[in-house]
């Protein structure tokens, strides 16, 4: 399969490229040093047509194609795996679903705002007791007339704080076996009930918000539902499929901007009389991380093209993200051990590429969870 980008594709590179180095790479330390997320930077993000970049022209997007917008998280990432991950997180969790499985009502009044750049979107799956085991959702959305009511908590919810809505998984009933029915509904922001905080402190990531909420009989209208409310179980697990593509590509990025600074560092620190890049130890690691690098991308691409393509990809998107996040954190402590003591210090920023790395091998499904949808579309049981 030959993964030459096209035209447009190289466009979009170039452009984001350029807007990375311009705009967030000056303040990516500072927003990493506040635990601060950038408004500022995300209405630049939505002007720039970022947020649309997957979604058809008609619904305020660009118009697309999935290996475009890994493409681009690609470049955001490599300067701030914070900002990457709420942008990642604005597209694939917040919006898409709205796209994959929204009425067309629904796609005109949530999914357009997105899509052109108004605003973000998150996405209310885990629970304080339901994390890997998403089915063990204990949030309940009961109709009483022509609206649900909302009862539930949802934890490590990125860009809540900021979203213009939240799409929440909730139990809406009993099948026909006696197992729960959970299903998706769209809540906008500032619904009377609906309490969002942002508690935590977090290692990695910190240019990214990831919020609390609590829905204490949130009334949303029974049209707020997401496609088949038989189905939302099944929804969220195609919309983690193709999230997983973009935390994949979250992860090149981090590797990529990682391996940079320590291949620029390797040709500039002398030792004993040389550059430590003519040293055989220090090659051969970075031999190893540019190798890993474009592996894993590659995966990305494939894996993003198949779902462009309409075709199968759940097990091509477990193997991109499972390979790409754990090569990232090998390859960004790589880049420290380059870097030796100066690796350490946060001002030559390879040190916080290793913290913010770590979190993809966790979020989306950690890589144990990728391990176990990997054995099963082999046929495990």
């Amino acid at each position: 399969m030959e993964f030459s980008l096209s035209k447009e594709q190289k466009m979009i590179q170039e452009m984001v490229r350029d807007f990375a180095q311009k705009e967030i790479k000056p303040v990516a330390i500072e927003l990493d040093r506040e635990a601060r997320f950038s408004q500022e930077l995300f209405e630049k993000i939505g002007k720039l047509g970022l947020l649309g970049i997957p979604f058809p022209e008609k619904y305020g997007g660009s118009g697309a194609d999935t290996v475009s917008y890994a493409i681009a998280v690609e470049e955001i990432g490599k300067v701030c795996g914070g900002t990457g991950l709420s942008y990642a997180a604005a597209v694939s969790l917040g919006a898409s679903p709205i796209y994959y499985f929204g009425t067309e009502e629904q796609k005109q009044k949530f999914l357009v705002p997105l899509a052109s750049g108004e605003g973000i979107a998150a996405f209310g799956l885990t629970e304080p007791n339901a994390g890997s085991d998403a089915g063990g959702t204990k949030t309940t959305a009961v109709l009483q007339g022509d609206e649900y009511v909302i009862n539930g908590e949802k934890c490590w919810i990125t860009n809540g704080t900021h979203a213009l809505t939240v799409t929440v998984t909730a139990v809406t009933g009993k099948d026909e076996r006696g197992k729960n029915i959970i299903s998706a509904l769209i809540v906008p922001k500032d619904t009377p009930g609906m309490t969002i905080t942002s508690p935590y402190d977090k290692m990695g990531v910190r240019a990214s918000e990831t919020t609390q909420i609590v829905l204490e009989d949130v009334r949303v209208p029974k049209e707020n539902i997401l496609g088949d409310s038989q189905k939302g179980f099944k929804q969220f697990l195609y919309t983690l499929d193709g999230g997983r593509i973009s935390i994949a590509a979250l992860a090149v990025g981090l590797a990529q901007g990682a391996f940079e600074k320590a291949l620029q560092y390797s040709k500039e620190r002398k030792q004993f009389g040389s550059p430590i890049s003519s040293f055989q130890a220090i090659q051969f690691k970075l031999a190893d991380m540019a190798m890993e690098i474009e592996l894993a991308r590659n995966m990305v691409y494939k894996a993003a093209w198949l779902k462009d393509q309409g075709l199968p990809f759940t097990k091509e998107s477990a193997y991109a993200k499972l390979f790409a996040t754990e090569m990232a954190f090998r390859t960004c402590n790589q880049a420290i051990q380059i870097h030796g003591g100066y690796g350490y210090m946060r001002e030559y920023e390879v040190e916080r590429f290793l913290r913010d790395a770590k979190l993809l091998e966790i979020g989306e499904g950690t890589s144990e969870i990728q391990r176990l949808v990997i054995s099963r579309q082999l046929g495990c049981r």
